[in-house]
């Protein structure tokens, strides 16, 4: 076993090396380019909003306010008319890319703090490089990548979007192992 405190380098380079491959998958490459599409008459639709007060939230339509009045049959025409939809409306500013990135790097933190707990658990010091890569790859690969499927399940992104964002989650994974089996203690 190794505790957690023997794994802060572990934990932290790893978090820097996810946040380097993820900002060169997201900036240098097209990976990610046609994730999200121009909504049709944008201006009118932003409009719209804008007059009903439209808050920073979740959203879904149309929204029964029951799952007794999702199956009436007004709510059932509702959605044969469509459009049927999820959204989420953030605060109006500016995209708030320096929150998001700090934040990103926290989650990073957190998902090798995970990986470094099971890990650590699993294995004591000098552990072969192979056997903590492989089990620190596959913890970290579920935290990134099949961590995304239920945006396709339940919110309707399409497949297409959760199989890139699940190819980085893949990379990411295996940088983490590579940092984890390169550091693990002696």
């Amino acid at each position: 076993m190794v505790y957690l405190t023997a794994l802060w380098l572990p934990i932290l380079v790893a978090a820097v090396l996810v946040f380097i491959a993820s900002s060169i998958i997201h900036v240098a490459t097209p990976l990610h380019k046609g994730d999200y599409k121009k909504m049709p008459g944008e201006d009118n639709v932003m409009e719209a909003m804008r007059k009903e007060g439209m808050q920073p939230g979740a959203y879904m339509f149309p929204c029964a306010p029951s799952m007794k009045e999702a199956g009436t049959p007004e709510m059932l025409e509702k959605y044969k008319q469509g459009p049927v939809g999820f959204m989420h409306v953030l605060p109006s500013q500016a995209p708030a890319m320096g929150k998001s990135l700090v934040l990103w790097f926290i989650y990073t933190v957190i998902v090798g703090t995970f990986v470094a707990y099971v890990v650590g658990r699993a294995f004591g010091p000098g552990t072969e490089y192979l056997t903590v890569f492989r089990f620190a790859g596959t913890i970290a690969i579920l935290a990134y990548a099949v961590a995304e499927m239920p945006s396709s399940i339940w919110k309707g992104q399409s497949w297409g979007t959760t199989v890139r964002h699940a190819f980085g989650g893949v990379i990411y994974g295996l940088v983490t192992a590579g940092a984890f089996g390169w550091l693990w203690p002696a």
